[in-house]
């Protein structure tokens, strides 16, 4: 079990995370969480442009 002083620790580090935004210029960074969040963002964007499973877009006119 983890104590309570690791538990603090890793809800600062947690915090300190979910604080951040995907920003474009974290295509060109070289740390993990920029490269990971670049690459995060690439495949939702990829998937909403995708449509729905039957290829459907948005709203049929």
């Amino acid at each position: 079990m983890m104590s309570k002083k690791n538990q603090k620790a890793n809800q600062k580090d947690s915090n300190k995370i979910a604080e951040n935004n995907y920003d474009p210029s974290y295509y060109n960074e070289d740390g993990q969480f920029e490269q990971g969040l670049a690459e995060t963002h690439e495949q939702v964007s990829d998937d909403y442009h995708e449509g729905t499973i039957d290829r459907k877009l948005g709203k049929e006119d």
